[in-house]
Parts: structure tokens; sequence; C-alpha cells
């Protein structure tokens, strides 16, 4: 009952936060102490939002696609490589500067070489998004398998378990919290990382119709799409959420 109440208290505090900026923003922006071609108001966002839904679903398709595409072979990929990290200290040792080094180049600077590289389709997208989120995935999961109880892992091998038996049954099960941290991370990379390379060239996405809203100075159009992102990625997160309880049954007891 206190566990619920706490739950009912975080949940109000959440949204009496969120009312509190939406009505001094309004109150911003209806005394005029901020111009509107500056900063829109709630009310003028939620009119944009209303006008442009049936556009803007079209566009929040494709950057969906996108970025399902390529958060889904960033954790492929950043899986298997922090497998392997964690099986071979020399693949370790060789790898991790390399994915520090990737991690200190701005995804911005990326996406025009990209673009130039594979073209205006959505191959040079899914790539910018798998070097977005294949970093916190290698990571979260490589601390989660070096993590796992060494002495389970003695016992295990006592027992005659097998490499693959101890990775299975008790490896990989440990590495699962963290893995899902780092996935909730990744999901919101994942969107940020599609509309940024729809910025620079595309002909359909959320970010190609910011680009589009911009240069006609619809900013009420623009913030629309910033509180729609917003929106996705928290959608997002709250099913890697469900996705881990249902995986993870054991820490809800």
């Amino acid at each position: 009952m206190k566990r619920k109440l706490q739950n009912i208290t975080n949940k109000a505090t959440y949204f009496i936060a969120i009312i509190a900026i939406l009505l001094i923003w309004q109150m911003l922006c209806s005394f005029g102490v901020v111009p509107s071609f500056m900063l829109p108001s709630p009310v003028s966002v939620c009119q944009a939002l209303v006008s442009e839904f049936s556009v803007l679903m079209g566009h929040v398709r494709v950057t969906l696609i996108e970025a399902m595409a390529g958060l889904a072979f960033g954790v492929v990929i950043g899986f298997v490589t922090a497998v392997l990290m964690d099986s071979y200290e020399v693949i370790y040792k060789a790898v991790y500067p390399l994915l520090v080094i990737t991690q200190t180049i701005p995804t911005v600077a990326i996406a025009p070489l990209l673009v130039l590289w594979l073209g205006y389709e959505m191959t040079p997208k899914i790539v910018l998004i798998v070097i977005a989120t294949f970093f916190p995935i290698t990571i979260g999961v490589l601390d989660g398998l070096k993590s796992t109880d060494q002495d389970a892992i003695r016992l295990m091998k006592s027992m005659g378990a097998t490499k693959f038996q101890v990775f299975t049954q008790l490896k990989f099960k440990s590495s699962l919290g963290s893995f899902f941290s780092s996935l909730k991370i990744s999901v919101s990379y994942s969107i940020v990382g599609a509309v940024i390379s729809e910025w620079l060239g595309g002909f359909e996405g959320l970010g190609v119709y910011m680009t589009r809203v911009k240069k006609s100075f619809a900013y009420d159009k623009m913030f629309a799409v910033i509180i729609l992102i917003s929106v996705l990625s928290i959608l997002l997160m709250g099913v890697v959420k469900v996705l881990r309880i249902k995986c993870m049954p054991w820490e809800q007891k």
C-alpha cells in the first residue's frame, strides 16, 4: 500500500511540474514577454499539431522505420561485440579504444559524409542510427557480463558446465538488467539520430519536415515536431520498460 501511494505521489508530482511549465510558458507568450515569432505559445503549438496531424503521421512512419531498423542492427552488433570482448581479452584491448573514439566524433559531423557516400535514401540514416545506438548497448552488456558473480561461475565449472552453458544460464541472465538500461538510452538515441540524419538530406521524415517549416518560419509547427519526437521517445522507453518486466519477472517479486 505504501509503495502504491509513493508511485501515485511521484506521478502526481511529475504531471504537476509539466502543467506548471506549460502555464508559465503560456503566460510569457500571452503577456508578450517573449515575441510569438521567437517562442510560440502552447496553444499555438497544439493547434499546429492538430492541423498538421495527418501530414506528421506520414513523416512519423518513415522516421520510426529508420529508427527501428537502425536500433535493431545496433542492438545485434552491440551485443555480439560485447560478448566477444568479454570472451577474449585481446579483442577487448583492441576494440575498446576504438569504441571510445567513435563516441568523440559528433553525429552531425558524420551525417554529411554518410549522405555523400550512400546517397539520400534510407541507408545512410540507418548507418548513422547504428553508430549512435550500438555503443550504449555494447558498454551496458559488457558491464553486465563482467559483473557476473565469479563464485557462481566457478561453481558451474566445477560441476562440469561448458562455456556455452555458463553464458546462457548465468552470464546472459546477469547482463539483462544492464542490457535493458542501455536499450532505454539507445531507443531515444535512435529517434534523435533519425531526425538529425534527415536534416541533411532526404524526402520524408520528421527531420525533413522540420527543415521545411524552419525555412518558412513556421515555428509553431517546428515546436509541434519537437513535442512529437519527445512523445515518441517516451513511448518507446515505456515499451522497453514493459519488455524488461516480461523478460525479468524475478525483479517484480
